[in-house]
């Protein structure tokens, strides 16, 4: 999982453009809205808002934007909005996962097939790569937040089922059904967390040279860089050389 934690930490050193914040900002907004048109607008009476609304937080999404994508939900504005999963193939056979959130599913569709066959890789049937992923629970919490006892004795008192640590943090993993659950304990006992989110975990992981890499990350970019694209995930594995010379 080294390459998967690896990959947040590179988009972090990036650091994000204007536009790209922007483009990201409408993400976590349509997430919102949605989340809050199929439940209740209260997020503490919605889960799924609930954590939308914190991983926006943590990303600094403006509190009146929060507010504005809740109130588009109650307007009628989302509905026509269904979620698709997308899995195919990167350089070198590495697995690809797109969380899309789309009203128009021909043009999704179109636009993320072109997407991964003018960078070298190939939309495939689903399930063709989804069975090399676990669907969890991701809770983020910075190296700060405490020792790798103090988080992992929280973490399974909080009903988590294993955390990750290093000197850049600390990742705490759950069942995708108890992250609502868990994540409350775990701010009760550490604090906001980081992020807060549900993930597809690599159960196996590709190992990519640095000419694979950099076409991973280009293919990654350009399917981000689709307005109806919520998220992708790969499983990569690279050695700290190759991650590096990124």
């Amino acid at each position: 999982m080294a390459g998967h934690s690896k990959w947040a930490n590179i988009q972090h050193r990036k650091g994000r453009q204007d536009a790209a914040r922007s483009k990201l900002f409408s993400k976590l907004s349509k997430e919102i809205t949605v989340a809050a048109k199929m439940g209740d607008p209260d997020p503490d009476k919605n889960p799924r808002l609930r954590l939308a609304v914190k991983e926006a937080k943590s990303n600094s999404v403006p509190k009146d934007v929060i507010e504005r994508a809740i109130k588009k939900s109650q307007a009628g504005d989302g509905e026509d909005y269904e979620e698709i999963r997308y899995e195919g193939y990167g350089p070198n056979g590495v697995a690809v996962i797109v969380e899309a959130m789309t009203d128009n599913r021909n043009r999704t569709a179109s636009n993320v097939r072109s997407t991964f066959s003018k960078n070298g890789g190939n939309l495939g049937e689903t399930g063709s790569v989804g069975f090399m992923f676990d669907r969890k629970g991701e809770v983020i919490y910075p190296a700060s937040a405490g020792d790798a006892d103090t988080i992992f004795e929280a973490a399974i008192e909080a009903g988590a089922e294993d955390v990750e640590s290093s000197e850049d943090g600390h990742i705490v993993w759950c069942a995708d059904t108890d992250l609502n659950e868990v994540s409350s304990a775990l701010e009760a006992a550490l604090g906001e967390s980081e992020s807060t989110k549900l993930v597809w975990k690599p159960t196996t992981t590709t190992e990519l040279g640095l000419e694979d890499m950099q076409r991973l990350m280009k293919l990654v970019e350009a399917l981000e860089d689709d307005d109806d694209v919520q998220r992708v995930t790969t499983n990569f594995e690279a050695t700290d050389e190759v991650m590096a010379q990124l």
